[in-house]
């Protein structure tokens, strides 16, 4: 059974926050580097609008942590609906007054959910789930 203490979890999801906010900052200099100054701007908001949704889930899922598994399990549902709820305004906001590069900006979306693969697969072995490969 694999189990993760609330702390161990806590800094992994710090650790994702964190790797997004930089994997946007890399997306921004790419887009600059290959098509310009717009390219850049729209890959730094697409990447932003999942840091900020990521963060906004982080902080309400983390800020009532408990060791009861209910508790916790709709901590972390309230934090997931508010997460898509962050991510579909700010998209409606920045698709309907913002002027971007929609492949840079989704470009920079989609670059920040490599975070999450990474991490889950250099947790997994430290958390030592069944079956994962051992560091």
């Amino acid at each position: 059974m694999l189990t993760v203490s609330l702390p161990e979890a806590k800094k992994l999801a710090s650790g994702v926050v964190a790797g997004q906010a930089v994997v946007t900052t890399v997306a921004a200099l790419i887009a600059y580097v290959l098509a310009g100054a717009l390219a850049a701007q729209s890959a730094a908001i697409g990447g932003g609008i999942s840091t900020a949704a990521t963060l906004s889930m982080v902080t309400l899922a983390f800020r009532s942590a408990t060791l009861d598994p209910r508790r916790a399990a709709r901590a972390f549902f309230v934090g997931e609906a508010v997460k898509v709820g962050v991510m579909v305004t700010l998209f409606v906001l920045v698709l309907k007054f913002v002027n971007i590069s929609a492949g840079a900006l989704f470009a920079g979306f989609v670059a920040t959910f490599f975070v999450y693969w990474l991490a889950l697969a250099n947790a997994l072995p430290a958390f030592g789930a069944p079956g994962a490969r051992t560091p």
